[in-house]
């Protein structure tokens, strides 16, 4: 059942309806941590704000923003930014609720927030998209800071973003506060290895998942949904490790080629045009042809609610990699269940970007810096050990990785809750 909140109207498949589902499904292997288990349903502090900035026309027009902390029981909030037409505050709710889950899965000392601002950035100059940030910036800065909430880029958010950020936050306080957002610039204390980490993370967690269900990844075909830092950064890796790309969609088009497309090329095309669509060297699709593609591996690394019941039925792949974040139903997790296709799920698998997020604060905290190798190391161990410690939770309890993924992270957050006590 859908948790009833007053200021927020949900239904069964939206994104807070999912998440609520997910914990349904792992509260009957909470034990006596289960008396706890509402205030995983309840975000901790939901905040609206109006945005008004001047446009370069000189028209003054309004935003709407949102900075959700679901739980901070086990650190400061965590989660990105993003700038969307269709962010709404059910969804940012729902998408900090997962970044508790995840930073709670790979044991990080954080919980879980996320923020975001209705608008299309495509339609703003750079002058007003930095007008709008420092905004946002300013009016969400009452709840935000190095030990109570440190957001980062997500989807149509980068280090340009998290720059002006940064400064408009460290103006507000009077001091310079790297440690206030992660993803900035390398220059301005942001940390080697980020901008693919999320990505990497999704190599790393397939690659593992592939070998226990006997899976080669040299040769196996991959499908991606979504090319931006997510999707091509993955795709990069597994076709490096001699993966075919076979075929790949984005909000401009759907392209396959059977026997695997030249990235190089491919992403050449992106960066020059904005898109897959168009694309020379490949075969145009219908949208809806791209459940269809002969493929191993599939990685939905684009917006959440993808994987409906009637495409998991369609699926070819034998492994789902959550790129994004809540790309599955319930109701679609249940036809992949049926028809034994693992899915490796988005709080564990894309869980490298907020990994990394967490290596850049503790480098700021020190002025100490890693080399790459060193961020990239440590993340693999981190990813490793983790999916490692879920699996055999999802083996001892026979259930899926999700359910199994959940079950971990929500004891962590319960036991922190119960520890803690309530305050009066």
């Amino acid at each position: 059942m859908v948790a009833s909140l007053s200021y927020v109207h949900v239904t069964p498949d939206s994104p807070w309806g999912t998440y609520i589902a997910q914990v349904d499904r792992v509260i009957p292997y909470l034990g006596a941590l289960g008396r706890w288990a509402e205030t995983l349903k309840r975000p901790k502090r939901s905040l609206i704000v109006d945005i008004p900035i001047e446009m370069d026309d000189g028209s003054i027009r309004h935003f709407e923003g949102f900075r959700v902390q679901h739980s901070l029981t086990r650190g400061p909030g965590k989660g990105g930014v993003r700038y969307h037409p269709d962010v709404t505050l059910e969804e940012v709710m729902a998408l900090s609720a997962w970044m508790s889950i995840k930073n709670a899965a790979v044991n990080l000392p954080y919980g879980g927030a996320k923020g975001g601002i209705r608008v299309d950035p495509r339609q703003l100059s750079l002058k007003e998209l930095e007008k709008l940030t420092r905004r946002y910036t300013s009016e969400i800065g009452i709840i935000i800071g190095p030990h109570q909430d440190i957001p980062a880029p997500d989807v149509n958010t980068n280090s340009q973003i998290m720059a002006w950020m940064m400064d408009t936050y460290s103006m507000n306080v009077g001091a310079t506060a790297t440690g206030v957002v992660t993803g900035k610039p390398v220059h301005l204390g942001g940390s080697l290895g980020r901008v693919k980490a999320t990505g990497r993370g999704v190599f790393v967690t397939g690659c593992e998942a592939a070998k226990r269900i006997g899976l080669a990844v040299p040769g196996a075909r991959v499908a991606v949904q979504g090319l931006g830092n997510v999707g091509s950064a993955a795709a990069e890796l597994f076709a490096q490790a001699g993966a075919h790309i076979v075929a790949v969609q984005d909000h401009t088009g759907t392209i396959a080629r059977a026997s695997g497309l030249d990235l190089s090329a491919l992403l050449a095309h992106v960066r020059a045009t904005g898109g897959v669509g168009g694309f020379k060297e490949a075969e145009a699709l219908d949208p809806e042809s791209f459940w269809d593609v002969a493929c191993d591996i599939l990685i939905p690394a684009a917006l959440e609610g993808q994987l409906t019941p009637s495409r998991a039925q369609r699926i070819k792949a034998r492994l789902v990699l959550e790129g994004a974040n809540g790309p599955t139903l319930p109701s679609g997790d249940d036809v992949l269940k049926d028809r034994n296709i693992l899915v490796v799920p988005d709080v564990i698998c894309n869980a490298g970007g907020v990994t990394v997020s967490y290596f850049e604060w503790v480098q700021d905290f020190s002025s100490f810096f890693w080399t790459e190798d060193e961020i990239n190391q440590r993340l693999d161990k981190i990813m490793v050990h983790a999916l490692s410690h879920i699996w055999d939770t999802a083996d001892r309890h026979r259930i899926s990785l999700r359910t199994a993924t959940f079950a971990v992270a929500c004891e962590r957050i319960l036991s922190a809750r119960a520890d803690r006590g309530l305050y009066p």
